[in-house]
Formats: C-alpha cells, sequence, structure tokens
C-alpha cells in the first residue's frame, strides 16, 4: 500500500466549510495523453511542477497506473493533471490522487481561481462520481495560513485528510535584483554568504552528462550522514534523461579547485523553480559552501528562468534546516504549511475503503520510521566506537 504519501499525520483544516457548490461553467473537455507527449506538452505550462510530470511520477510511484489529464475550453489547453489510481487491497475501492496539482497552461490572472474550480470539477465528475473512486487532491504551496485551493475544494465537499509531517514550506522570491535580494536576507545568512565569496569557490552550470558527478557526490553524503533517505533520488536519472526543450531539472556545483563540494538538481520549469535534491563533501560546512551555491542559484533562476519563485522545500523537523532555509528567505518570500490532502467521494463505500487506507498507511510509516530511528542511532554509536578504539 503506498498512497504516495511520507510520514502523514491526521488533521482538520481549520477554514473548512459545509455544503458543495460548483461553478455554473460548463465542465472543460477532458483527454488523457500518453506520458512521453504529456511531458513534452506540459513542461511549457505555467504551473508545472515535478510532481505532475510522467518522467518522474512512473519511477517514484511504480505501484500505481497514471492518468496524465489535459483540460480545454473550446479547443484551448488551459491546464492539467497527472492523475495517479491506487488500487486497493482485494479490489474494495480506488483512490485517485492529485499531487500538486491541478495547475495552469497559463496565469490567467483574475481568471486563475476560477480555472481552477473548473478543473476541479470536472475531476469530480469523471473520478468521483462517474468512476466511483474516491478522489484525493495535495494543493501545492500557496503563501498564506489559508490555502486558497483548499478552501476552494473544502467548499465543494471535500473533507481534508493526511497532511505530511513536517508541513512548512520555504519559497524564496527570486525576482529582485542583486542589491535587494541580499539586504532580503537575514543578518547571519548574509555573513555566512559573505564568507564563502571569500574562500576561493567557484560556481558552474552542469548538463546531463553531469549526472554521474552529482551521484558520487550525494552517496558519499549519504553513507557519511547516515540519514534515512525518503527523497525520491532514483527518479533524478530519469529526469535528466528528458529531451532538451523540456522540464529537464538543471544542475549546479560549488568547486574549490578540483574538488567538488556541493551540489543541487534543481527544477526550473513554470512559474515556481523547486530544490529536488542536494549534496555536500565534508569540507563544505566550513566552506559555507551551500550558501554560495543557492545565492548563485536564485540569481541564475531570476537571469535564465520565467520563476518567480524558489521552493526549498520543508526541513524534516531538522533544526539546521529550519535556521538556513528561513535566512535565505528573509523579507523576500514566504514560510506557509501544505494544505492537507483533500478527499472526496460520491460513494460511501469509496470514502471508507480510502479513508482507512490512508489510516493504514499513517501507522505503516509511524512503525517504519521508528524502527529506522532506532537503527540509525545504534549505527552512529558503534562508528563512534570505532573511532573512540582507532585513537586509544
Amino acid at each position: 500500500m503506498s498512497l504516495t504519501s511520507h510520514s502523514p499525520v491526521l488533521t482538520t483544516l481549520a477554514a473548512a466549510t459545509s455544503g458543495v457548490s460548483r461553478s455554473k461553467a460548463p465542465l472543460l473537455a477532458f483527454d488523457v495523453l500518453e506520458g512521453e507527449s504529456w511531458d513534452r506538452l506540459v513542461s511549457g505550462f505555467y504551473g508545472v511542477c515535478q510532481e505532475q510530470l510522467y518522467a518522474y511520477a512512473r519511477r517514484r510511484w511504480p505501484g500505481v497506473t497514471l492518468e496524465p489529464v489535459l483540460f480545454s475550453d473550446g479547443g484551448e489547453p488551459v491546464g492539467g493533471a497527472l492523475v495517479m489510481l491506487q488500487r486497493l487491497p482485494l479490489g474494495v475501492a480506488t483512490v485517485a490522487l492529485v499531487k500538486w496539482g491541478p495547475f495552469l497552461a497559463r496565469n490567467a490572472g483574475g481568471d486563475n481561481a476560477a480555472l481552477m474550480a473548473r478543473m476541479a470539477d470536472k475531476l469530480v465528475a469523471e473520478y468521483a462520481r462517474k468512476r466511483k473512486m474516491m478522489l484525493s487532491i495535495m494543493p501545492p504551496v500557496a503563501a498564506g495560513a489559508v490555502d486558497p485551493v483548499a478552501q476552494m475544494l473544502s467548499e465543494r465537499g471535500f473533507k481534508p485528510g493526511v497532511r505530511v509531517k513536517h508541513p512548512m514550506r520555504y519559497v524564496v522570491d527570486v525576482t529582485p535584483d542583486d542589491e535587494t535580494r541580499l539586504a532580503a536576507f537575514n543578518q547571519k545568512w548574509r555573513y555566512n554568504l559573505r564568507k564563502a565569496m571569500k574562500a576561493g569557490l567557484e560556481f558552474t552550470v552542469g548538463g546531463p552528462d553531469d549526472i554521474a558527478r552529482f551521484m558520487t557526490l550525494y552517496r558519499a553524503m549519504s553513507v557519511r550522514k547516515l540519514f534515512p533517505d525518503y527523497s525520491g533520488i532514483d527518479t533524478l536519472n530519469g529526469l535528466m534523461n528528458m529531451p532538451d526543450g523540456t522540464a529537464r531539472p538543471e544542475l549546479f556545483f560549488v568547486s574549490q579547485g578540483d574538488r567538488t563540494v556541493a551540489g543541487a538538481a534543481i527544477f526550473t520549469a513554470g512559474n515556481t523553480a523547486c530544490y529536488l535534491y542536494g549534496a555536500t563533501d565534508d569540507a563544505a560546512l566550513d566552506l559555507r559552501a551551500g550558501y554560495l551555491l543557492h545565492w548563485h542559484i536564485i540569481r541564475w533562476l531570476r537571469d535564465n528562468t520565467r520563476a518567480e519563485l524558489y521552493d526549498l522545500g520543508g526541513t524534516d523537523g531538522f533544526a539546521g534546516l529550519h535556521q538556513f532555509k528561513s535566512g535565505m528567505v528573509g523579507e523576500a518570500g514566504h514560510i506557509s504549511p501544505l494544505a492537507p490532502t483533500m478527499n472526496y467521494a460520491s460513494h460511501w463505500p469509496a470514502y471508507a475503503a480510502g479513508t482507512a487506507a490512508y489510516k493504514a498507511r499513517e501507522m505503516l510509516t509511524r512503525s517504519r520510521d521508528a524502527a529506522l530511528a532506532g537503527r540509525l542511532e545504534l549505527q552512529k554509536r558503534l562508528r563512534t566506537l570505532v573511532r573512540i578504539d582507532s585513537k586509544s
């Protein structure tokens, strides 16, 4: 049982409302595309993100059926949603899950909210009513305590379900000029960046052929830090194999001489860039290499993409990551929670089975996390004992 969620906890949406509403506009046209055709098409969409790419999802969630859905109005594409179909044990029901979607093809300004509502209505009509599934939508992060997409779904009868264990997301505004952006970092972040600028480090933009360079750095970091890795790093090869002109990520590196000390894989399509994976070596902390790396990534995104925001992701509860990411956001960006997954079913057996599956997934995840944390702690203690013994 996957339900494509990590370390979920049950939660409620404080702003939830009762009743069901629906746009008075006619339902949008609905077409299911082939995976590779989908990736080529939506790479140019305004709201595209990595979770909505076929190349990412088919490797990240191999146990689900993927339906890339294109919405159009009067023959014009207006948005899309990669729908993941999770058949529950014994075939009792199916959950149709949309992660960080649906998303818009273009920035329609004042019509954005109406288009999002019409896409939600079409998903309800197709998956909840016609196919009798439980429809689950995980909205992307939005500034503020109340997520507008979650609120819109709540007004349509969706109910809040699971939320990721550490929901806060750190989002940087990449549009300011260098002077304004520097001033927006908090004081400690600026201090560390200036130290990094004096350390003789070099920033470079890599290409698809540099995937081996990045993975060497990443594997060495994983062995050194002994952290539980739920990142889906095995998706990166597939993403980097996407052809030119698509939403293939970019690789960035910081080096000291011939030694690579830090690297990052960044999703750069759409209006929001996203930090996918990062890696450092032993020297990176003292050199403040991460500060220089992200400073140049922010500048590169501003000058080379249409991105307005840079989503740094969460912290998994690590205080050091909170300090680093919150300092980078500073006064230009926002720190906001991901909304809970919003669930809708017009047939009660589907809702009951889907809700039970999410609860079972929560219990399994908690048990897994506890067992893994215990094993990693034991490994760290054994490593410490070996070091002490080798010095005696």
